[in-house]
């Protein structure tokens, strides 16, 4: 009878987990966020927001732009949840995004709201272009810690150096925004020449070059800032340098798909994208975020990142981006790395 009864228990406990994994809704969520984000950010949204199940595709930020509009005509994303809001202007601008205000959106900093009525995005969090440079293979190769991206000219720099291909990365385009912001696009294209003397490799994601400088690979790694302070943090031997001569900067940001067959889902999962709790998550990676009231929590973060911001105009810059990528295209693929 003991037997019967657990054999029993056990099918009612199978049958009701079933029953629950066929009531929730499951929502394709595209993203660049990072790979370790991505088990805590789902764990916290299906905890707050019963009755959803998130279910990732996740790429680095240029691959999921290309991807969304090539499947513009069937989309297949329900939810966008951390991506650089220079493509969330051009999907806006493609009228690719529901316009949804959610509840909450008015507390959110100011530059971190669409402007539109309803609103077609919501920010995150921001990050920022930085250097990260391998004190070790520096000292080695007897090589200057540089102060600003003209600091990178050196010829004692030559093969030193990883960047982010700015078609493929966010962290390559808002590298390449900040320098068009900073110097002029004039001086910013001969600053780029120039420094593709010393390049010795563009990568296909942003987090790559400081991986590559963490290990040793290359002295001089140019990524964002939170990857940096987080192999900092991890031991790397490597200082997170942002530029005195100012860096480019992006917003991650969350939008809902125009098209999606789960609107109401996703309207719950926006909703809580936007408050509080989850920016004391987001609080955890980055070092600004959207809610005014969250005080980020990062360790060993540059004080100094707010002053060196330069000027940028997102709208504008999103506007021409394909035209951006298709000159740097033109003049420096060929140390593109491999693609997958």
């Amino acid at each position: 009878m003991r037997r019967l009864l657990l054999t029993t228990l056990a099918a009612l406990t199978l049958s009701a987990g079933a029953a629950e994994a066929q009531s929730r809704t499951r929502l394709t969520v595209y993203t660049a966020l990072e790979n370790e984000q991505l088990a805590p950010f789902k764990a916290a949204a299906e905890r707050a927001v019963p009755g959803i199940e998130i279910a990732w595709v996740r790429d680095s930020t240029g691959v999921i732009t290309a991807r969304l509009i090539a499947e513009r005509a069937n989309p297949r994303a329900d939810v966008i949840w951390g991506l650089s809001v220079f493509s969330l202007l051009q999907l806006e601008a493609l009228d690719m995004l529901e316009p949804y205000t959610p509840p909450g959106a008015a507390a959110l900093r100011p530059n971190f709201r669409s402007p539109r009525e309803p609103m077609t995005w919501t920010g995150m969090d921001a990050f920022v272009a930085a250097i990260c440079f391998n004190r070790v293979v520096a000292q080695s190769r007897g090589l200057p810690r540089p102060a600003t991206w003209a600091d990178l000219l050196n010829p004692a720099f030559r093969g030193q150096v990883a960047m982010p291909n700015p078609a493929s990365s966010g962290t390559g385009f808002l590298t390449v925004a900040g320098w068009m912001g900073a110097m002029g696009e004039a001086r910013a294209w001969d600053y780029m020449t120039r420094l593709h003397e010393n390049i010795q490799v563009y990568t296909h994601s942003g987090s790559a070059p400081c991986n590559n400088a963490a290990r040793g690979e290359y002295a001089v790694g140019l990524s964002f800032d939170m990857r940096s302070v987080a192999l900092r943090n991890q031991g790397a031997p490597i200082d997170v340098i942002v530029p005195t001569d100012g860096v480019g900067f992006d917003l991650e940001a969350t939008a809902i798909l125009r098209g999606t067959r789960h609107l109401e889902a996703a309207r719950r999962l926006v909703d809580w994208t936007v408050s509080r709790e989850a920016n004391e998550l987001y609080g955890r990676f980055y070092a600004l975020v959207a809610h005014p009231d969250v005080a980020p929590s990062v360790q060993n973060y540059p004080a100094e990142f707010a002053q060196r911001l330069v000027n940028q105009d997102f709208a504008a810059i999103a506007a021409r981006r394909e035209e951006i990528l298709r000159e740097w295209t033109r003049r420096f693929d060929g140390k593109s790395a491999p693609r997958n």
